[in-house]
């Protein structure tokens, strides 16, 4: 039997998800291969058949053909998620020139809507590597995500939390990634495997006190903050279900990418339901 390939983010905001995988005990050990590496590059790897399974970017679901999504995990906020920053050295009106981490494509896509429709003005952007101090050399701003978002030195800066002015302007929880299925995959998957339960367990796991006990120890000394930093990121400002509030939220931002040119159109949502049917 061929295993499941997963592809997930080497981030500290997946380590919950990631918990039974890596630490627990799943009902099909022998099923899966996971392999890590950063949100565009798991895009990339569903899009050229090399991963099954991925964590995908919700942009991602924009130009990456038959998928399914798993249902009830996501990667959302509801409140300033702390991770997806525009960093910069001026005033937000006096930006003019922006360096985009090319680990993202969710928080560009985003980054443009905000100013698209509420910030307001033409911007030139380039896409860098995520070291602020670089960005800032050559831009008046630089848009960083995940675990470098969390390292920066926000009193040395102006900061603008993406999700939190997403929400601000929307009233809408932002969701920057769920899990995605290749259709075709189905056909290689074990016919008793419930695969929104297997992943829906697993994140209700690495939830608990003690598993976020054992990511906090290990998370905070790997980023420089205390255990403390951690739990509060992961259980505060990270949500972890997708939820009816968050999928309103989602379509909002497909609809408005559109508007705006940062994306193409999203096809219809399709759901991965226990009994490996696709729901429309």
């Amino acid at each position: 039997m061929n295993q499941l390939r997963i592809s997930a983010i080497s981030y500290l905001n997946t380590a919950p998800l990631m918990w039974d995988f890596e630490q627990g005990s799943l009902p099909a050990r022998n099923t899966f291969d996971v392999s890590y590496t950063i949100p565009s590059l798991c895009a990339a790897s569903l899009r050229d058949g090399s991963a099954d399974i991925g964590i995908i970017p919700a942009a991602a679901y924009t130009s990456i053909p038959d998928l399914a999504i798993l249902s009830g995990v996501a990667i959302a906020s509801r409140r300033a998620v702390r991770s997806i920053l525009l960093v910069s050295k001026v005033p937000l009106e006096k930006i003019q020139t922006v360096a985009l981490d090319t680990s993202s494509m969710t928080s560009v896509a985003l980054l443009k809507i905000l100013f698209a429709k509420w910030w307001g003005g033409e911007r030139t952007f380039t896409a860098m590597a995520p070291d602020i101090e670089q960005m800032l050399k050559a831009n008046d701003a630089g848009l960083v995500i995940g675990d470098p978002a969390l390292q920066i030195d926000r009193s040395q800066y102006l900061t603008y939390d993406l999700a939190e002015e997403w929400i601000r302007f929307t009233g809408k929880p932002f969701v920057f990634a769920f899990w995605a299925i290749r259709q075709a995959a189905l056909n290689h998957a074990p016919r008793d495997l419930d695969l929104p339960t297997v992943f829906q367990e697993s994140r209700n796991h690495g939830l608990l006190p003690n598993s976020l006990d054992v990511i906090a120890r290990e998370w905070a000394s790997r980023l420089a903050l205390s255990r403390e930093e951690v739990k509060s990121y992961l259980t505060e400002n990270i949500h972890y279900s997708l939820d009816p509030d968050c999928l309103d939220g989602m379509r909002r931002f497909y609809e408005l990418a559109r508007e705006c040119g940062a994306l193409p159109s999203a096809p219809p949502l399709s759901f991965l339901d226990a009994a490996k049917a696709v729901v429309i």
